[in-house]
């Protein structure tokens, strides 16, 4: 595993073959398709992200996509969205953007549940797909 310490400032584009520790601060675009990339408690990441699995300890402000997963730790800061098909958030990290987290592999799609039609499907009393206007007023008026 690499590692970039504490004291080491970096710009520019980072890519690589082997997993990668980020103590120092980067900013930038971070390309480590098939490796783990580790922002550590000191990190602070100003960049794109894609990674086989990315974890966050420490901050980050830019997207992060990871094919396999995100996991964002009790003290990590994320600003940006992500994309993964498997996310861990841990209670107290923070979070701001937004999440997709759609299959990578188009074999992993999961169908939608069958949605009923509009016109000539019955249900039984008290069923029902989810709240209509007329749900509504009718709670309203009870």
């Amino acid at each position: 595993m690499a590692t970039i310490g504490q004291s080491i400032v970096f710009k520019g584009e980072l890519t690589g073959d082997e997993d990668l520790e980020i103590d120092g601060a980067v900013e930038g675009n971070v390309d480590l398709k098939n490796h783990q990339l580790t922002i550590g408690a000191n990190g602070s990441l100003k960049a794109e992200v894609t990674a086989k699995s990315i974890i966050v300890i420490g901050q980050v402000k830019g997207n992060l996509t990871a094919t396999e997963r995100i996991e964002v730790q009790a003290t990590g800061v994320v600003e940006g969205d992500l994309s993964t098909p498997r996310l861990n958030v841990q209670e107290g990290a923070v979070l701001n953007g937004t999440i997709d987290m759609s299959p990578s592999n188009s074999s992993e799609v999961r169908k939608p549940a069958p949605q009923p039609s509009a016109t000539g499907q019955s249900r039984a009393p008290g069923a029902s797909a989810g709240m209509s206007s007329n749900a509504g007023e009718a709670l309203r008026s009870a």
